[in-house]
């Protein structure tokens, strides 16, 4: 059996990173539904999501540079976040907040293709 290789190892890194991001949106989902944390199921989703999106990433800073990691985690974690609360949650959809998420999302891809 082969020893993966640095290419494997680092789209197993992207691979947990993305499964980091969605741990923290889905966290953020639960956390709007906590209610302050006065929701006992909702809250605790949220907790163990977040806990998991932390660990998950830490994981991920073992193989990625610490500044690129946090800057797509971050800034796919806003933008997916503010677009499921616009598709299940109604909230506004203005040009201005779609050009800002666009922006996030630019930015993102432009780390991940040139961030070395």
């Amino acid at each position: 059996m082969q020893a993966a290789g640095p290419m494997d190892k680092t789209l197993t890194a992207w691979l947990l990173l993305a499964a980091s991001i969605a741990a923290e949106v889905i966290g953020n989902l639960a956390l709007r539904r906590a209610d302050g944390f006065s929701r006992l199921l909702p809250g605790a989703a949220a907790l163990g999501c977040f806990a998991l999106a932390v660990w998950l990433m830490s994981l991920v800073l073992r193989r990625l540079e610490m500044g690129l990691t946090y800057a797509v985690w971050a800034g796919c974690g806003i933008a997916g976040t503010a677009l499921l609360g616009i598709l299940l949650h109604g909230e506004a959809a203005s040009v201005a907040r779609m050009a800002g998420l666009t922006l996030i999302v630019a930015g993102v891809v432009v780390l991940g293709a040139f961030g070395r």
